[in-house]
C-alpha cells in the first residue's frame, strides 16, 4: 500500500491523525455488496463510528439499515435521520427503552436484541404502560460445539427451534413485538482462514447452521411474522448468503479493511483507515520511538492486536515494550532513514476501535484532503 499520496494530502497536519482514503472505502463497499450476492447489508456501525460514513455506506447500492450497539446510539441516530437500526446486543438500559416506547418514530424505527426470558421480563417493565410497541429480535447461539468444545463467541443462551420459541411466546405475552432473528456465526466471519483446519471447521459450521437456522426459523415463523433473519459479518458474507432462510447481511469492518483481516482466503479488502504518528526519538542505532501508538484492539491479548506498521516498511516492535500508551519503539533496518519529526503510518488490528483513540477522520481523495468528519467521539459521543 502506497502511503505518499497520503504524506501529500496531510503535510500540513501535525500527528498523530487518522485517515480514511475514499477511493480504498467506496472499492471495499462494492465488493462487500459483490460478496453479499443481492442480500441487503446492515451497516455495522461498532465497526465505523463515523456518522458521515456510516451515511456514505448506505448511499451504496446494496446497503441498508445499520446495525448498531446501544439503545441511546440507535435513538440519536434516528434523530440524525437514520432509519432502521437493530441493536444487536441486548441492554439493561430501561430509561431508554422507555424513550423508545414513548416516541412513535423511535418505536417504528428500532429493535433491539434479546436472548431469555431474563431479557423478555425485563424489557415488559417499559411494554406494559407503552404509548408504542417495543421491537425485539432473537439473537441466538451461532457457534459450532463439537462434543464439549465451543467455537465462536458466547453469546446467547438460545440454541435450538424449542428455546427460541419459548422465548418468542413469552415476548408476544408480555407485549413485545417479535421482529426479526439473528445468527452472528463469529466463527466464520472472525477467524482468517490461517490452515487447513480453520477451512475445514468453517465448512462444517457452516452446513450445520443451514440446519439449525432453517429449524429455527420455521419455528419462529409459525408464532410471528419476521421482518428479518439477520446473519453473517464481514469475513462470512458470501458463505451465509447461500442460506435461504437469511434474508439480509451484516458488514462493517470491510469498509475500513483493518490488519486482522489481511488473512482470508476469498477476499481482500483495500486498507483504507490508517494513523500517521509522529518519530520523537532515536535513542539507538536501528531504534526509532514513536508518540503515542499503544491502540490495542479488543479480544484475545497477542501481538495480533497490535497496530500493524503500513510504511515505512522494515519496522517491527521492540519485544519487550510493544505499543505503549505515550511512546511506542520500533526496530529494524528502516529506523536509521527517519529523523525526528517523520511519520510512521499504521494501522489498527480492527476497525471502530480506532475511532475511540481519535476525534476526527481526514478525508483522503488522490493527494488532497477533501473533508474532515468527526467520529462518534468526536460529536461527544461514548457508548460504551
Amino acid at each position: 500500500m502506497r502511503t505518499d499520496r497520503w504524506d501529500r494530502a496531510t503535510a500540513d497536519l501535525v500527528p498523530p491523525f487518522a485517515v480514511v482514503d475514499l477511493e480504498a472505502f467506496d472499492a471495499n463497499a462494492a465488493d462487500l455488496v459483490r460478496r453479499a450476492g443481492g442480500h441487503p447489508i446492515r451497516v455495522a456501525s461498532k465497526s465505523v463510528r463515523c456518522r458521515h460514513l456510516q451515511s456514505r455506506a448506505l448511499a451504496t447500492p446494496g446497503f441498508a439499515g445499520v446495525m448498531g450497539y446501544a439503545v441511546r446510539e440507535a435513538i440519536w441516530l434516528v434523530r440524525e435521520g437514520f432509519a432502521d437500526v437493530f441493536v444487536a446486543y441486548p441492554s439493561v438500559d430501561l430509561p431508554a427503552l422507555a424513550e423508545v416506547t414513548r416516541d412513535a418514530e423511535l418505536s417504528r424505527e428500532i429493535t433491539v436484541a434479546i436472548d431469555s426470558l431474563e431479557h423478555v421480563e425485563l424489557y415488559a417493565r417499559v411494554a406494559t404502560s407503552a404509548a408504542h410497541p417495543l421491537r425485539v429480535a432473537i439473537d441466538v447461539d451461532a457457534s459450532l460445539r463439537v462434543g464439549r468444545v465451543h467455537l465462536g463467541v458466547r453469546r446467547s443462551p438460545v440454541r435450538t427451534a424449542a428455546q427460541a420459541a419459548t422465548v418468542a411466546r413469552a415476548a408476544a405475552r408480555a407485549g413485545l413485538l417479535v421482529d426479526g432473528l439473528m445468527f452472528y456465526d463469529a466463527q466464520i466471519a472472525g477467524v482468517p482462514d490461517d490452515n487447513a483446519a480453520v477451512r475445514v471447521m468453517k465448512r462444517r459450521s457452516h452446513a450445520q447452521l443451514l440446519e439449525r437456522r432453517s429449524e429455527i426459523c420455521a419455528a419462529i415463523g409459525a408464532e410471528t411474522p419476521l421482518r428479518f433473519v439477520n446473519g453473517g459479518g464481514t469475513g462470512s458474507l458470501h458463505v451465509t448468503r447461500q442460506d435461504p432462510a437469511v434474508t439480509e447481511l451484516a458488514a462493517g469492518s470491510g469498509l475500513y479493511g483493518p490488519a486482522l483481516f489481511d488473512g482470508y482466503d476469498d477476499f481482500a479488502p483495500r486498507p483504507a483507515m490508517a494513523f500517521a504518528l509522529p518519530v520523537v526519538r532515536r535513542p539507538a542505532p536501528g531504534i526509532v520511538t514513536l508518540f503515542s501508538g499503544g491502540y490495542i484492539a479488543s479480544g484475545p491479548v497477542g501481538r495480533s492486536r497490535m497496530p500493524s506498521v503500513l510504511a515505512p516498511h522494515g519496522l517491527s516492535y521492540v519485544g519487550t515494550e510493544g505499543a505503549g500508551e505515550v511512546q511506542t519503539p520500533l526496530t529494524g533496518p528502516a529506523a536509521d532513514t527517519l529523523r525526528v519529526g517523520d511519520r510512521v503510518w499504521l494501522r489498527h488490528a480492527k476497525a471502530g476501535e480506532a475511532c475511540e483513540r481519535f476525534t476526527e477522520l481526514h478525508l483522503v481523495c488522490g493527494d488532497e484532503i477533501v473533508e474532515t468528519v468527526p467520529t462518534y467521539r468526536g460529536e461527544g459521543k461514548n457508548f460504551g
